[in-house]
This record gives C-alpha cells, structure tokens and sequence, in this order.
C-alpha cells in the first residue's frame, strides 16, 4: 500500500483533480464492549442532552449519537498544532500565526473560535493602534477566495479550519474548513427506546461531615474570606441564601462543604455497538482559492494548506483524549482513501507523524519556490484590550 506523497497534493489541487480524501477509523471502548462511552453533551432549553442522529452504516439506517461533534474534531486538530508550536518544533514553528497576549498569557488564531476574526483580535491594538485600523489588519480582512495571499502568510489556519468574518459591516470574508471530521456511536439499542438518554448517579463524601449548616452570618464570613476567588454568579447565589437564612442555618454546600447523596440527575453512558471516526479534506474547497501567483503557483499554495490540515490530523489521531468515561482505542489503522474520480479512487497508508512532517516540508519549500510564500515563523502581535480581561468569568452567559 502507498503513502500519500506530494505529487499526490499536486494532482488533486490542479484542476480537475481529485474531489476529497477520507480517513475511517473504527474505534472501541478501552474498557472492553461492555463499557459505556459518555458522548457529546449539547444545551436544548435549559437542559444537557445528547445528540441522537439516524446514520446509513452497512447498508441500513441505524441509530447514532454524536460522540465528538465536526467543531470539537478541528478544535483537537488545532490544539494539536498548537501545542507542538509551543513545545518548539522546529518545522510548525515557521506557520505564521498571529497571537495575542493578555498580562503574560497568549493566544493564537489555533487557539481562538473565530481565528484571524477573532473578537480577542479584533479588541486589541498592533503597533499601539487598534487592529481593526492596521494596514496589516485591514489586509488580511480583505483578502477573499479570489486572492487569499494575506490569510496565507497571516493565518493559514483560518484557510484549513475555516473562518467568518461575521460582524464585519460589508465584504465579509467567508472560509469554509477544508477539513471536517467527527465520531460517531451505533447505538447498541436499535429499539424504539434508542434515543432516550440514561442517568447516571453522582454523589459526593466529606470525611469531615456529609452535612455542614451554618447561620447566615457564618456562611458570609467564609465566603467573604474567598470572595475574590469565587465568579460574581456563585457570590451572588451564596450571598443571596445567607441574607435570607440570618440566624438560620444553611446548607455550606455551595462552597464546596458536606457531601451530596447520591441521584439520578446526570447524564450517563451509552452502550455502542459500533464506533466510527472520520474525517474528509475537500481539495474541492482548496481549488476554489486562489492567491495571486500563476496557476503553478496557486497550486502550490492549495497543497500547502492541503499537507498542514493533514500534519495536523496525524497528530490528532494519535492523541484519542476526549473526555472522561470515554476513553478509546484503535481496532486497525486508518482506512485512507483518495478519490481519484469518476467512481475511481486509491487506497493510502495513513501517515505517521514523521510522514506527514516531510510531506509539510516539502509543501513549504515547494510554495516558496514556485509562488514565493513566506512560511519562517512570522507572528503578528495582538496586545489584548484590558477591558475585555477585566469582565472575563468563568461561567457562560446563559
């Protein structure tokens, strides 16, 4: 079986080349198949609920759930990116990014929802100017599908993730991902019970007291005590009860006293039968690009982006950490696939690590010479406005 070599990119960014390819993984709980996974939580009203979803696998609709979801897949991908920048690695080091820092921590386009339109980039200043009134700025906001050169030496994440400059009054730029994945669960129960979600207990022992009451006046003491460590929303509820409790006493559980017997309430874990990973890049979506040099060149820039997205998903891939009581294992290696048109196509190996660095390599050097693309490093830094530092919590608004 051949790997995916940089010809490959090549064929398939030019025209007429090849529409996708895919990357199928079967997935099992590490626990063994009489372990429940927890999926994918969703907000529906005020409740947390899974995503249940009727799919086509083995020739016949099934019942599914969504146990990591398109946007959670690129978030992974991204993280993974960003997490070998920081370590130093010496090739993802030279993609340009741009970065914005809050008192010492800093953030990047693979690291913010929105990327290079981030509303953290957008609050900043560079170069002691606001960013929306940079020349630098203003440049990668106009760039569009018809010359994305800006994005390209600015935030090629934005280009492989995908990007929308949403609030932005006119000209729009609008990027879809070139790469999308997701994991899904055949449920183990195809009955007409499939899609009720299962409770699970949780409970919590103080080896000091399952129970801790206190007046008003004494839960107030503790709690100014820590005030400034605790969100605005807990202080207010905690303040609320002592005003009202006075000299009555009041359950301290709120800040984290006595235990909580055990009930019904949480969500718990499904059963699966079957669990499948997949992932598409679209050279569809790369060819729609262009980036102001000759044809060559353009191709050169798309298999760029083309061998970051796939640098990125071999890293993902070999990092299946998604949430607690979900932890899974590969039962074979990747099915890769590229489609080779009409009803045609060519099984790969799936690249390893190492692999999918040279492919990169070669993608870098090969863009710089044939469209003189500047990949060493470059970062464009973003001080973060104070103002939206001073009114972060940690609670989400709803």
């Amino acid at each position: 079986m051949s790997k995916l070599a940089y010809a490959d990119l090549v064929r398939a960014c030019s025209p007429g080349g090849s529409s996708v390819l895919t990357s199928v993984t079967e997935l099992a709980p590490a626990g063994g198949p009489h372990t429940g996974v927890a999926p994918a939580k969703f907000v529906s009203g005020n409740e947390s609920v899974f995503a249940y979803e009727t799919r086509f696998v083995d020739g016949e609709p099934v019942e599914t759930v969504i146990i990591d979801s398109k946007q959670s897949q690129l978030n992974r991908i991204e993280q993974q990116l960003s997490l070998a920048v920081e370590a130093g690695h010496p090739l993802l080091g030279r993609v340009p990014r741009i970065r914005v820092s809050y008192d010492g921590t800093r953030y990047t386009d693979l690291d913010l929802p929105h990327r290079a339109f981030d509303g953290h980039i957008r609050a900043g200043s560079l170069n002691g100017q606001p960013v929306p009134e940079s020349a630098e700025y203003r440049a990668i906001r106009d760039a569009s599908s018809a010359n994305a050169r800006a994005l390209l030496e600015a935030s090629p994440a934005s280009l492989v993730f995908g990007a929308w400059d949403s609030t932005r009054r006119s000209h729009q730029g609008r990027y879809r991902s070139a790469i999308v994945g997701e994991i899904i669960g055949v449920l183990a129960d195809q009955s007409e019970n499939a899609r009720t979600s299962p409770k699970r207990g949780g409970a919590r022992v103080d080896p000091v007291a399952m129970s801790v009451q206190l007046t008003g006046t004494d839960l107030e003491t503790l709690l100014s005590a820590q005030e400034a460590e605790l969100s605005p929303k807990t202080v207010k509820e905690i303040r609320n009860s002592a005003v009202k409790a006075k000299n009555k006493p009041v359950s301290a559980s709120p800040l984290g006293l006595g235990g909580l017997p055990p009930d019904l309430k949480a969500l718990g874990v499904v059963a699966c039968r079957r669990i499948i990973r997949s992932h598409v890049l679209s050279f569809s979506a790369l060819r729609q690009l262009r980036f102001g040099s000759s044809p060559e060149g353009d191709v050169a820039c798309r298999a760029l982006l083309a061998a970051l997205a796939l640098n990125g998903l071999a890293r993902s891939d070999a990092e299946l950490s998604l949430r607690a009581n979900c932890d899974l294992m590969e039962l074979a290696p990747a099915t890769v696939t590229l489609d080779e048109r009409y009803g045609n196509h060519r099984e790969l190996a799936p690249l390893t690590i190492a692999e999918a660095d040279a492919l990169l390599e070669t993608a870098i050097e090969e863009a710089a010479d044939k469209a003189a693309v500047r990949w060493d490093g470059q970062v464009l830094e973003v001080v973060g406005n104070p103002i939206v530092l001073s009114g972060a919590v940690a609670e989400a608004e709803d």
